[in-house]
């Protein structure tokens, strides 16, 4: 069995960016690179690990989106956090940090990191057919979970990238989403005691 400062060691920190074009509101995506050691070719928020220069876990969200997706760190505006998610791959403890970037942002991805930017228009996510659920069996064996998937035009947004646009958009929607974000995968509460 896994312990809680293995799965909680790691944290990180992701940047929900959101921004209106057009009278349509938008979020950045993107598809990591191929060659990554952790999460290769997955669709994600840009962010990672969170580094001792950085200020804050926020600082972390703003520096990783300026080195994967070339973001003018001035440009996002905190609205709010998502809970926290442990990731079942990388046993890494996510910060979501929803940002308002304003316009349309010019956006350019590090190759090594990032194989395209993806802007979905929020309104897509909310169509029947985009937006699916599964029961998973976690590697326990013994827990069924409930696992997200939105399915884009070419990709598909699952595990801890989906359950925080399901939160986002139940909140935006004024819903509860019902799942419980900031738990171990595994079913232990509270990742973080252990630190």
């Amino acid at each position: 069995m896994i312990g809680r400062s293995a799965i909680s060691t790691r944290r990180s920190a992701v940047l929900v960016p959101l921004y209106t074009f057009e009278d349509e509101l938008y979020v950045v995506l993107t598809r990591r690179s191929a060659e990554m050691r952790s999460h290769g070719w997955e669709i994600s928020f840009p962010g990672g690990g969170h580094e001792e220069q950085d200020q804050s876990l926020w600082h972390t969200a703003v520096r990783e989106s300026h080195e994967e997706i070339g973001l003018d760190p001035q440009r996002p505006r905190l609205l709010g956090e998502l809970d926290r998610f442990v990731t079942v791959g990388s046993r890494s403890l996510i910060h979501p940090f929803v940002a308002d970037l304003g316009d349309l942002p010019r956006l350019t991805p590090a190759p090594d990191e990032v194989e395209t930017i993806r802007h979905v228009r929020v309104a897509e996510l909310l169509l029947d057919e985009v937006y699916r659920e599964e029961q998973w069996r976690w590697p326990d064996g013994q827990v069924h979970r409930p696992l997200t998937f939105f399915e884009l035009h070419g990709d598909t947004v699952w595990g801890a990238t989906a359950a925080m646009l399901r939160q986002l958009l139940s909140i935006g929607l004024g819903l509860d989403d019902g799942l419980a974000h900031d738990r171990d995968p595994l079913g232990r509460d509270d990742p973080e005691q252990g630190r």
